[in-house]
């Protein structure tokens, strides 16, 4: 078998749908028994299928649209620069970055006060404060970077995601390898490196040998999805509390851990989403896991008690789900039919149900999963959702349909839904089309 073939393989066939005992003994056979060669093809072709999809990313008070082109435009929160365009100033309509003419860009993650993009090359770019680690309320990143610039240390490794958390970065190369930089100390990430350290360091641990094909990345914590041999896996590893690496403790784990109970519930993973201080799996056959601090209702089984270990949740038993988003105790699930179901905190309207809780500007909590209505009525296939990640900023939300078309709701007082408001209004609650082409 060729290597051509070999991706060839890998492309028409689900990046995460185990593979066959006879196609198991023909990469044997033809890749050395490697799994991170195989996982090299797989990662390729995936790369190159989401070359071809559009993104957004609900930030920090900004936002990022990533069109199938491989355009960006940001807009929102500027003071730091990382909208890069140059300047600190505000930008309240989506605007492109002209200096990435002519590289075109699979994939994009936010940060407070940063932004890091990778390309079909495999390079990251990175603008915003010039720091890895903490930047909200550490002593890093004192100086701005206005304009995106290549992530010297990482040019010779081929890079397909990256994620940011509060105290950390980590990107995923090809090969199904993790890198992590900053937040060292005592090996909190499986390396004694110093917080400031700003070279990239393999995650130490059972992942050094088992390929990853998704990472996410919350407060304090990162979530891995790995393929081995016989299906599907996920670790954690960083900080336990509230139960959210889901070992059944709130112990933390300086070492990458596999999570043990999706074998018990007998659940594929496919895909992970790391919150503030919770997580959520979705599963092959379409089930929903959620565990950690349940406040609010962010995990989405009728009460605010936290799970130690992935729970499924019962309420969606009647949907397939493909999709799952998370942010600050606030979750979305997206069916296979493209309805949107979410539930949590309520706050800046960013769960999109419009039900006011009386004397106040915050929308009321939702404790079990809730079909979201008001996108309902767009009569559009909704594909992905994402929603602000941070406990420092209020939380906004995009729907990205399978046309092409974005949707924003939430708080709005930056810019950062790609509008301007109404005078007096910092937030909106129903869904509103930003004007962009992002197909």
């Amino acid at each position: 078998m060729s290597e051509l073939s070999a991706l060839d393989m890998c492309q028409k066939r689900a990046i995460f749908k185990p593979m066959t005992q006879h196609e198991r003994e023909l990469f044997k056979q033809h890749c050395g028994g490697s799994w991170k060669l195989v996982l090299r093809f797989i990662m390729a072709g995936e790369a190159c299928c989401r070359r071809e999809k559009s993104q957004a990313i609900a930030g920090h008070g900004h936002s990022i649209a990533v069109t199938t082109s491989g355009a960006v435009y940001t807009f929102g929160s500027n003071n730091s620069g990382q909208l890069g365009h140059g300047s600190l100033e505000e930008e309240w309509r989506p605007r492109i970055i002209r200096s990435l003419q002519g590289i075109k860009i699979i994939q994009a993650a936010a940060g407070a006060g940063r932004t890091m993009l990778v390309s079909d090359a495999g390079r990251v770019y990175a603008f915003g404060k010039d720091s890895f680690g903490e930047v909200e309320y550490g002593v890093q990143g004192s100086r701005f970077v206005t304009t995106p610039q290549m992530v010297e240390s990482l040019k010779d490794i081929y890079i397909v995601q990256a994620a940011i958390g509060n105290f950390f970065t980590a990107v995923l190369s090809r090969e199904g390898c993790v890198y992590t930089f900053s937040w060292g100390n005592e090996m909190k990430l499986g390396h004694q490196t110093e917080p400031n350290d700003i070279q990239p360091h393999v995650l130490a641990g059972p992942l050094e040998n088992i390929p990853v094909v998704q990472i996410a990345a919350g407060y304090c914590y990162l979530l891995a999805l790995a393929c081995q041999p016989n299906g599907m896996s996920v670790y954690s590893v960083g900080c336990g509390l509230g139960g959210k690496l889901g070992h059944g403790s709130r112990t933390d784990e300086k070492y990458p851990r596999l999570i043990e109970q999706f074998q018990a519930l007998k659940i594929q993973p496919v895909v992970v989403a790391a919150g503030a201080w919770h997580a959520a799996v979705v599963g092959k056959d379409g089930r929903v896991c959620t565990w950690g601090w349940g406040r609010y209702g962010c995990l989405g089984h009728g009460n605010e008690e936290c799970e130690s270990v992935p729970k499924v949740v019962e309420a969606l038993s009647n949907v397939k789900a493909v999709h799952v988003a998370t942010g600050d105790y606030t979750t979305f699930v997206v069916s296979d039919k493209g309805d949107v179901y979410s539930f949590g905190c309520g706050e800046s309207s960013s769960l999109g149900h419009n039900t006011l809780t009386e004397g106040n500007n915050r929308h009321t909590n939702v404790l079990s999963p809730e079909l979201v209505t008001s996108l309902k009525r767009t009569n559009e296939r909704v594909a992905q959702i994402s929603l602000t990640n941070s406990m420092y900023w209020n939380a906004h939300t995009f729907a990205l349909t399978d046309s092409g078309k974005l949707y924003a709701f939430g708080a709005g007082d930056k810019g950062q839904l790609g509008t301007e408001l109404a005078a007096q209004r910092s937030e909106r609650g129903a869904p509103e089309l930003v004007e962009i082409d992002l197909s």
